[in-house]
This record gives structure tokens, C-alpha cells and sequence, in this order.
């Protein structure tokens, strides 16, 4: 038996299959239970779950754009990293790298 207070969100896309090899219709169902939701990804034409989860509902599109407030420009914008220091010189570069030393030879007499 169903439970009636379930709610299934059962929507279709189009999406790559990895088993078909190919862009095929992918069906996404959302069941909420409570405060989580169960969501699996089956593709339409070869039956095979792609993705099945359980995690809490994340907001609607909408919703997100009205509980976001709007943030100016500038404060989005992220200081870059210091690029690496290269050495000033060859004979640095050199000393940086690791050594090799020289193996001895096994002499015969």
C-alpha cells in the first residue's frame, strides 16, 4: 500500500546514458518523506537506474532567487593568488634542483 502522504515529483529531461551510449530521455523522481528526499535518475529506454540518493530538499529555483539577497558586484569578485616566484637567476635554479651523484665502477684486474 501507498502511503497518501507521500509526495512523488516524477519529471523527465534529456541527458547522456552511460549504458545506452547516447543522449536519451532521463526520469527524475522526487520522493519527500518527511524532511528528506529520495531521488532517483532512470533512463527511459534501457530501464537502469543511473542515480538514486536520499538527502534533505534543496529550495526550488524561484525560491532561491527570492531568499537571496542581492549582493553588489564587487564584493563577488575574488583576490587571485600570488603567482610563484621564479629564481632571479640560472645559477638558483640549478642550485634548487637535487644532485645527482656519481655511481662507482667495479673494477677488474
Amino acid at each position: 500500500m501507498t502511503n497518501p502522504a507521500v509526495q512523488v515529483t516524477v519529471t523527465t529531461e534529456v541527458g547522456y546514458c552511460p549504458f545506452c551510449g547516447r543522449s536519451r530521455t532521463l526520469r527524475r523522481e522526487e520522493r519527500h518523506l518527511g524532511g528528506l528526499v529520495r531521488t532517483k535518475i532512470d533512463c527511459e529506454t534501457c530501464h537502469r537506474t543511473l542515480s538514486s540518493t536520499m538527502g534533505v530538499p534543496q529550495p526550488k529555483a524561484e525560491e532561491a532567487v527570492e531568499a537571496e539577497p542581492a549582493a553588489p558586484v564587487e564584493a563577488e569578485a575574488a583576490p587571485k593568488p600570488a603567482p610563484k616566484r621564479k629564481p632571479a637567476t640560472r645559477a638558483a635554479a640549478t642550485k634548487a634542483a637535487p644532485r645527482k651523484t656519481a655511481s662507482k665502477k667495479n673494477t677488474r684486474s
